[in-house]
């Protein structure tokens, strides 16, 4: 059997009640070489009923693997461990994508110069809401062939994108597993790939982005965020080179890192060997009576909620 041109990814905690909506994007595409597969991070939910039921029906190939609630990055790197597409792209458990976004993407993937493909990772573009609006600037010129860093600090793009990379891309640069971790930002491997591949950015609104499920990340506990420091450290180290862009996020990403690592009680976190980047340092250090004010603030808000 020949391996398809596309895996299609889909991490789920707890999302049967929306994880039709991938299911019927998938049914309805124009372009049929592709693979799903569905990673269930634990579900409590009647997820594994429900994709066997598809497995039966669907005419393109289904893989479902269950592992214990381990966060989306783990499940992230089991999909690109077992994928047979030669692209991979993710598809989020409550969202739906046009019947035609994957014959487009291919499209804008092979409009590159074959000559030129190898030093680009894939094809972004962008979404829209479900009435049709794109929630995502346009991309100027287009197509705009750049890299992630680029988009999102030179060009300003920060509205919801979506799109593909090539697998063999994905297996070199998998995400940190931790354990106790149940998130790792992405930025991490994505601006680790920006730095050596570029992106071709088409303005097709081709996934659908619901706003009906929230982001289950916007609220909690800053304790457990505060577990995520070092990776926004790491970030801000790595990516200082574009403070310039945009000098005002990075500052409320050293507030952060104060905040959170107030929280954990790591008061070595000034340590100079934590930093790579000069710059960042210096900010962190400015950053430290802020970062002080939004931690007790944190800690009066928990008394109060007792």
């Amino acid at each position: 059997m020949t391996s398809p041109k596309f895996t299609v990814f889909t991490p789920a905690y707890n999302r049967a009640h929306t994880l039709d909506r991938v299911y019927d994007s998938l049914k309805v595409q124009t372009y049929r070489d592709f693979e799903w597969i569905v990673i269930d991070d634990g579900s409590k939910d009647n997820t594994r009923e429900l994709v066997a039921e598809w497995m039966k029906e669907a005419d393109f190939p289904v893989t479902y693997k269950y592992q214990e609630n381990s966060g989306r990055h783990v499940a992230f790197n089991r999909a690109v461990e077992i994928a047979k597409g030669e692209l991979f792209f993710v598809i989020d458990s409550d969202d739906g994508f046009l019947p035609d976004a994957i014959e487009i993407m291919l499209k804008a993937w092979e409009d590159i110069p074959e000559s030129q493909r190898q030093g680009f990772t894939g094809v972004v573009t962008r979404c829209q809401y479900e009435d049709g609006t794109p929630c995502t600037p346009a991309f100027e010129p287009n197509p705009l062939d750049t890299n992630s860093l680029d988009l999102r600090f030179k060009h300003k793009i920060r509205g919801e994108t979506w799109g593909f990379h090539r697998t063999s891309i994905m297996k070199a640069y998998p995400f940190p597993e931790d354990k106790g971790l149940r998130y790792v930002p992405e930025n991490l491997i994505w601006d680790d790939i920006a730095r050596k591949y570029k992106i071709r950015c088409i303005n097709d609104a081709l996934r659908v982005y619901y706003q009906d499920s929230g982001n289950q990340l916007s609220k909690g506990d800053p304790r457990k965020k505060a577990l995520h420091r070092n990776y926004s450290l790491k970030i801000m180290n790595r990516d200082f080179d574009y403070f310039v862009y945009d000098p005002i996020n990075f500052f409320k990403w050293a507030v952060l890192y104060v905040r959170y690592s107030f929280h954990v009680a790591d008061y070595g976190f000034m340590h100079p060997k934590k930093f790579s980047s000069i710059g960042a340092y210096l900010l962190c250090l400015l950053s430290i009576p802020f970062g002080l004010l939004v931690y007790i603030s944190d800690l009066l808000q928990r008394q109060v909620s007792l």
